[in-house]
């Protein structure tokens, strides 16, 4: 794969199944350099006993996040105009004409049917009067100013958001089959009233904040909807239930709401809930993670499921299981994902906490949907970054797409599978991607997010552009990494750079050793985020790599309190508050011992890492004599390499091999 093949990479939704268990419905999307954009439609993807090619079914410039009617009549997406925000339609499930069911200023996020299918709740964000292009001739510079008194009033990829908090809304189903609205013209008596295209829907939340995940009851009588409204909610990461009664929609003022797990004594539980989802009994389940009697202690907690009785949540998985997800109804239990050494499978959990894996293997699922007894998952394995297929008796996934044919066709290589025993005999687990040909190859050790966040076995855009070019890559989960229980990732909790720095290298080393294609005289390392401190941490205490790229790093723990949209909390947690703790795990405390090249890659917009990481480590970097660059690509936040613009992750893709042309030339 070379960087110019960036629009073979496809990728897939979560699959919506008919209840008819006939076919599933998935979003595709791509890249498009044309657009420098992202496109894609919807795709009905036969099961079963069909066994016909999936088709297209929707032709809009960006059709995603599909979701069939509980009585499989109808089909809700969210589309978006070139430039535009995704608002929320309705068509027949076997294809037709949309609907246009809303008209956002700031557009729809996430959605629900109601069980009857009478009903959807969206997400959508509502901004303050005067903000957001929400009053004519007032733009950004023009609005004003915010006054901020609480930690939390930003987001990377998003800005200010206290002043568009996210609220719930309700609509009614629209009817497809009806007469379309046509708008009059003018007359002699004057210009005509313009008719409304959209139903105007009913506000379902009131506090100020930030409203996420949603789930409809069963019956339909109740909407759970998961925030941060607790007292001191802005001084931590607790989060909880909210259960709106939609039985009868009020005519006027707020819905009902009860806290879900406030309990009869109203104490806020230590969780962070990130889902919510109800089984086929009506049973509410959440998916959350413990942060501590402060509620800030999140590093490497692995989250759980937890049923709902009386106010409590009582955790069913044990925390050697880390899951995520969509909480899927089943009968006699749920489905949800499980993140395993790299890789992340399917489970049941039932009701009193049995957790029976239903695959395995070398994927990566991404997304699970169930009907009329069948279940469908989206997933990634080594040789696609996204298909859909059916599970089988066995564990055995049927692949019923093949979206990566194009990108196998223009050339992949599979990596090897390596665990290696370190200095301390710790096994560090990861993986080798090797170039075709004898080498010695020059070899790339490469360094993964997070930190608590892991390399997996699936297609990798970054791994298989570097080793297009001639580079083997190294790539492996040291301690601090998610998906090996979590002590494996609290080892590096206030011990940022020890055992993390040894597990890397001695995966290297291990791999060096086990492959003689690989030149242990020419290497370079390079990562993002979490993997662009760890660079600049190894280039600062080790000197073998020719060269060194630093992308998006969290490189200076003084300054990103105060600047970065999680610094409130993530450094604390992470690197301690003592000033010698901190000044012992920088990278900038020590960015004077660096002698290796190093590209300094960062994006403007990065709320995440703010660009003065990466400027005051270049500047040091300078000053020092040592060979650097700084690149700064413009309107981009923390997730360039994943989510950018399309043209910008070409251009990164082909800025990162110049630099190691430069300075680790293959051969």
């Amino acid at each position: 794969m070379q960087p110019a093949d960036l629009p073979l990479i496809t990728t897939v939704s979560s699959p919506t199944v008919h209840p008819s268990g006939a076919f599933a419905v998935v979003a595709a999307t791509r890249p498009d350099l044309d657009a420098d954009a992202y496109v894609g439609q919807l795709w009905t993807v036969p099961l079963g006993d069909d066994t016909s090619a999936p088709r297209r079914l929707t032709r809009g410039f960006r059709d995603t996040e599909p979701q069939v009617s509980p009585d499989g009549d109808l089909l809700a997406f969210l589309r978006a105009e070139p430039k535009g925000a995704p608002q929320l339609f309705v068509m027949p499930a076997t294809g037709g004409e949309p609907v246009q069911v809303t008209d956002r200023k700031l557009g729809v996020g996430e959605f629900r049917w109601s069980p009857d299918g009478a009903r959807l709740a969206f997400t959508s964000r509502e901004p303050e009067p005067g903000r957001y292009g929400s009053v004519e001739g007032i733009d950004g510079g023009a609005e004003a100013p915010r006054r901020v008194t609480t930690w939390q009033y930003t987001r990377n990829g998003l800005g200010y958001h206290l002043d568009r908090p996210q609220h719930v809304f309700l609509v009614d189903t629209p009817d497809v089959w009806a007469e379309p609205v046509v708008q009059p013209v003018a007359t002699a008596e004057g210009p005509a009233e313009k008719r409304p295209v959209v139903t105007e829907p009913r506000r379902v939340t009131e506090v100020v904040t930030d409203h996420g995940s949603i789930a409809f009851s069963p019956d339909a009588a109740s909407l759970a909807v998961v925030a941060a409204v607790h007292p001191g909610a802005d001084e931590d990461l607790r989060s909880t239930v909210l259960l709106f009664d939609v039985a009868e929609v009020p005519s006027e003022g707020p819905f009902d709401a009860a806290d879900a797990l406030a309990g009869p004594d109203g104490v806020v539980t230590d969780l962070s809930v990130s889902g919510v989802g109800f089984d086929l009994e009506g049973r509410l389940y959440v998916l959350a993670s413990e942060v501590g009697p402060d509620g800030r202690d999140f590093v490497a907690r692995n989250t759980g499921l937890f049923l709902v009785e009386g106010g409590r949540a009582r955790r069913l998985t044990d925390a050697a299981h880390d899951l995520g997800g969509a909480v899927v109804a089943v009968p006699d239990g749920v489905l949800v994902t499980s993140l395993e050494r790299g890789t992340t499978q399917v489970v049941k959990v039932s009701d009193d906490g049995a957790v029976t894996p239903l695959t395995s293997g070398p994927v990566q699922v991404s997304g699970i949907g169930a009907g009329g007894g069948v279940v469908a998952v989206s997933y990634a394995d080594p040789q696609t970054h996204g298909d859909v297929a059916v599970l089988v008796e066995g564990g055995e996934l049927r692949r019923r797409t093949d979206f990566s044919a194009a990108l196998r066709k223009a050339g992949l290589v599979l990596p090897t599978e390596l665990t290696v025993s370190g200095r301390d005999g710790y096994a560090v687990h990861g993986w080798v991607a090797v170039p075709e040909g004898d080498g010695p190859h020059p070899t790339l050790l490469m360094i993964h997010g997070g930190p608590f966040a892991s390399y997996g076995p699936a297609l990798f855009d970054e791994t298989q552009v570097l080793v297009d070019a001639g580079y083997a890559v190294v790539y492996c989960n040291p301690r601090g990494s998610a998906g090996y229980g979590q002590e494996h990732g609290r080892a590096i909790r206030q011990a940022m750079g020890t055992v993390d720095l040894h597990d890397v290298l001695d995966f290297l080393d291990g791999a060096l050793a086990a492959d003689p294609r690989l030149d242990a005289t020419r290497t370079g390392v390079l990562g993002g985020s979490y993997g662009g401190y760890l660079t600049a941490w190894t280039i600062a205490h080790e000197h073998r790599f020719a060269g060194a790229i630093v992308e998006r790093g969290f490189l200076d723990p003084d300054t990103f309190f105060g600047t970065s949209d999680i610094g409130w909390f993530f450094g604390h947690e992470y690197v301690g508050l003592s000033p010698e703790l901190v000044a012992a795990q920088s990278p900038q405390a020590v960015a004077a011992s660096v002698k290796t090249p190093a590209l300094v890659l960062h994006s403007e917009q990065d709320l995440r890492c703010p660009l003065s990481q990466a400027e005051r480590y270049y500047a040091t970097l300078k000053r020092n004599g040592v060979e650097t660059e700084l690149v700064i690509f413009p309107g981009e936040n923390h997730e360039l390499s994943r989510s950018g613009r399309p043209r910008h992750r070409v251009q990164r893709f082909e800025i990162i091999l110049d630099w190691w042309a430069r300075y680790l030339p293959v051969g």
